[in-house]
C-alpha cells in the first residue's frame, strides 16, 4: 500500500555530517528519514526556498524535458530499500500511457518539488522506520536501515544516543535547512 508523504524537513545529521531529508506521512505522524548527497540536498533546499536561477539546473532541466515532450510527472514513489539503498520511481504520463522510470529518491523528491507532483512511500518503509525508532528506546539507533540512497551504509558509531523513540523523533524534527551551513538557501 502506498502512503502519501511530504517533505517535513531537510537537515544535516551532525553525527555523520550527511544531509537527511525527512518525509512525513501526509495524514499522520510517521516519518521516513533518507540520508542523501549534498548536491541533491542543495537542490531540494533551493526549491523549498523558492530560489530561481537564470539557467535551468539539472532537476529543472528534467522537468523541462518532461513538459516539452507533452508528458506529466504524476507522482513519485519511494518503493523499497535493499542493502541500505532506497529505490524510487518517477511515474510519468505520456500519450495516455503511464511510464515508470527508476530513480534515486533524492533526485525524485527534487523533481517532484519542481512539478508539484505528489510523493508516495511504500507503507512498509514507514513501518520499518518506526521499528527503528522504537528500537532506539533501549539502544543507540541503528541507522543502517535508513542509510543514504547513494548505497553507502548508514551505520555510524558516533550517532547521537537516544534513550527513547520520542528523543529520536524530536531530533529528526529539529533538523532544518539552516543546519546545512554552506547548503543553506
Amino acid at each position: 500500500m502506498l502512503i502519501e508523504v511530504k517533505v517535513q524537513s531537510l537537515g544535516l545529521d551532525r553525527a555523520s555530517n550527511t544531509p537527511v531529508v525527512i518525509l512525513q506521512e501526509a495524514d499522520g505522524d510517521r516519518v521516513l528519514p533518507i540520508w542523501i548527497g549534498p548536491g541533491e540536498a542543495s537542490a531540494i533546499a533551493m526549491q523549498l526556498a523558492e530560489m530561481k536561477f537564470s539557467r535551468p539546473l539539472t532537476h529543472d532541466l528534467i522537468m523541462s524535458v518532461v513538459r516539452r515532450l507533452g508528458a506529466d510527472l504524476t507522482r513519485v514513489i519511494i518503493t523499497r530499500v535493499s542493502d541500505s539503498t532506497y529505490f524510487a520511481e518517477l511515474e510519468i504520463r505520456l500519450n495516455g500511457e503511464t511510464v515508470r522510470v527508476d530513480a534515486r529518491p533524492s533526485d525524485s523528491i527534487a523533481v517532484a518539488l519542481r512539478s508539484s507532483a505528489r510523493i508516495f512511500a511504500n507503507d512498509s518503509l514507514l513501518e520499518k522506520a518506526q521499528i527503528e525508532i522504537a528500537e532506539a528506546e533501549s539502544e543507540t539507533p541503528d541507522f543502517s536501515a535508513v542509510a543514504d540512497d547513494e548505497g553507502e551504509g548508514g551505520e555510524d558509531d558516533d550517532a547521537p544516543p537516544f534513550t527513547n523513540p520520542e528523543e529520536l523523533k524530536e531530533y529528526l524534527r529539529r533538523l532544518n535547512p539552516e543546519d546545512f551551513g554552506r547548503f543553506t538557501p
